[in-house]
């Protein structure tokens, strides 16, 4: 009887050995396959050049309908990570989808596929060609308060750029309109208060995401309380970090706990928060607050940098320098060749004296190349057959809905 007992308790350990091994070693598993994933990455990075990784920090735009020199320049040559298309890029549903067909076709030999933006608010700031109808303005729809609407806006925004090729949206606005006197973005927010702000602004944001469309929320830290258009000058904002924590800044401290992807930071002078640089160009608004305070992790774009508020105060390049090493990750340029070329050997002559260092070059790049793998994007070329129709049908079913 002894040896029977003896012989059950070893064998019954022998079975509790065998599965701590296999809990084990199936953690080991799980977690090496993690560690593959992410070296994945990093190890693409590593055979990145020195071009390759400047490129990926910059988001350009281009003059005309089609694509030309100039930009086959910066995407081939200086493998440029994004590009911007506005209005006047837009003649028509055909010519725009061979417009984003060519644009990826160029990049076809490079090893990074092209992040293909625009900025797609709705109402007033709408990119889309006029055979598209629009979709209301923010405030209106702000007024309805309705979460559901709100998602299926931003779900039909995002199949609607699907169609025409677009994987980035700089949308939704998350600024709380809160100055009657706003000249820029007025009925492009979502309304005053920012609890509704905050919910539908969420809302829209996951519409996009989950329909495979990268929503960048704008902009931070806010641009709902200033009374100069920053695309003409520098806004003044006279706000301590106690007033913006208490409201501009809930929309963006609830969308980050919605893990948003990215960021767009706006060209405004907090001058209580940092009397010397805009918010854009600023440590203490971009690592100080928005990284370390709110524990943003995702991708920082700025605002345009061609705008007043940057180029009428600064050399563009100086100006791009100085914004990375604050904590963004990706310069906008929408406008002007010469800036473009500009901001792209600014970045690379300050790695090159180490004015950049190496690792925060290979952070930002990190961040922009996970974020790529993460929508799976990529540079095949849709089909340059427009319904106009059911993209319309599809507008109007939201709405009445």
């Amino acid at each position: 009887m002894k040896r029977l007992i003896i012989s059950i308790f070893l064998i019954f350990s022998l079975f509790l050995t065998g599965c701590n091994v296999a809990n084990t070693k199936s953690k080991s598993i799980a977690k090496n396959s993690q560690i593959k994933k992410i070296d994945a990455v990093k190890n693409k990075i590593n055979t990145m050049s020195l071009d390759d990784k400047i490129g990926q920090l910059v988001i350009v735009g281009l003059d005309g309908f089609t694509i030309t020199n100039n930009i086959n320049n910066l995407i081939k040559n200086h493998k440029v990570g994004g590009i911007i298309l506005f209005k006047t890029n837009v003649d028509n549903s055909k010519q725009l989808v061979n417009l984003t067909n060519s644009l990826k076709t160029s990049d076809f030999q490079n090893k990074t596929p092209l992040f293909i933006s625009v900025d797609e608010e709705g109402g007033r700031v709408s990119r889309m060609p006029n055979e598209i109808n629009n979709f209301p303005t923010n405030k209106s729809i702000g007024k309805s308060n309705n979460s559901n609407l709100s998602y299926n806006i931003g779900k039909t925004i995002a199949e609607e750029l699907n169609d025409f090729g677009f994987n980035m949206n700089f949308a939704p606005v998350l600024d709380i309109n809160s100055n009657v006197n706003n000249p820029v973005i007025g009925d492009r927010s979502l309304g005053s208060n920012p609890g509704i702000v905050s919910k539908l602004g969420i809302r829209t944001m996951n519409g996009m995401r989950d329909n495979n469309i990268i929503p960048v929320i704008k902009h931070f830290p806010g641009h709902g309380d200033t009374s100069v258009d920053s695309h003409i000058g520098l806004p003044i904002v006279s706000k301590d970090l106690t007033t913006l924590n208490n409201f501009e800044l809930i929309p963006f401290k609830e969308a980050i706990k919605n893990n948003a992807d990215a960021i767009m930071v706006s060209h405004i002078l907090l001058n209580k928060i940092d009397a010397n640089n805009p918010a854009s160009m600023s440590k203490t608004v971009i690592t100080s607050i928005l990284r370390k305070s709110l524990k943003f992790t995702g991708v920082v774009i700025t605002d345009d940098m061609t705008m007043g508020a940057i180029i009428k105060y600064n050399d563009i390049g100086k100006a791009a320098v100085k914004s990375f090493n604050a904590g963004s990750d990706i310069i906008l340029v929408c406008h002007g060749y010469s800036n473009e070329i500009k901001v792209i050997n600014s970045l690379k002559q300050a790695v090159k004296d180490k004015t950049i260092s190496e690792s925060r070059l290979n952070e930002s790049v990190y961040r922009i190349l996970k974020l790529k793998e993460k929508y799976n994007i990529n540079n095949k070329n849709i089909s340059s057959s427009i319904d106009i129709n059911t993209i319309n049908d599809k507008i109007e079913t939201t709405l009445r809905n």
